[in-house]
């Protein structure tokens, strides 16, 4: 893809400025916010392809952005908490990723990188809180069309934010076939978003 737009929203200056440069020359900041309904209006402004947002600014933070934008743009959540219930929150508000502040430059690239192309992200060090949250969830899908073993295989490597590229190697298929599967599921589950399948995963238990 061509140079990635984005927009970066966070209430320090210095903060947004170390992030400017660690981003590098795939990605170009458009606009900057150190608010949340700053950030929603620069959105809607500028169209960006991602938005790197704080979860904690004023005017409601990033859960406030990813609801007002999620379905304009990609949103990915770069900020300092590790709490299971922000990370759960910001999820279901729409976010396709959510990194720490701690991420390394190049993890971070990369992780925006994959955002930017729709896969979801998370800080490695999130995935047993969200592994953690399939098991205190367990419980039945509903009624919603059965999804195969292999589909849930690829779920959870979903929700655990591998690129479709690890998912295929982790599962000796394709990066197309995988992409088939995640478009399956999601048409079982009648979900439109990869975010959204994140969120189904989270409340039914898939493990």
């Amino acid at each position: 893809m061509g140079l990635i737009r984005v927009v970066l929203a966070d209430d320090h200056p210095i903060w947004r400025s170390g992030v400017r440069a660690d981003l590098g020359p795939a990605f170009e900041v458009v606009a900057e916010a150190s608010t949340a309904p700053e950030a929603i209006a620069a959105i809607i402004a500028a169209a960006p392809d991602l938005v790197v947002c704080d979860l904690h600014m004023p005017g409601g933070g990033g859960i406030a952005v990813a609801r007002a934008c999620a379905g304009q743009t990609r949103i990915v959540m770069l900020t300092v908490s590790e709490a299971e219930r922000d990370l759960l929150d910001a999820v279901a508000a729409g976010a396709v990723g959510y990194l720490t502040k701690s991420t390394p430059p190049d993890q971070l690239r990369q992780g925006l990188l994959r955002a930017a192309r729709g896969e979801p992200v998370f800080s490695p060090a999130l995935a047993s809180l969200v592994l953690g949250e399939f098991r205190r969830l367990a419980k039945a899908s509903g009624g919603a069309q059965p999804i195969s073993t292999r589909e849930r295989e690829v779920l959870q490597l979903v929700a655990r934010g591998h690129s479709y590229r690890e998912i295929g190697a982790e599962l000796f298929i394709s990066d197309k076939t995988v992409e088939n599967h995640v478009r399956n599921i999601l048409g079982k589950l009648h979900l439109t978003r990869k975010q959204e399948l994140i969120r189904y995963a989270l409340e039914h238990g898939i493990e």
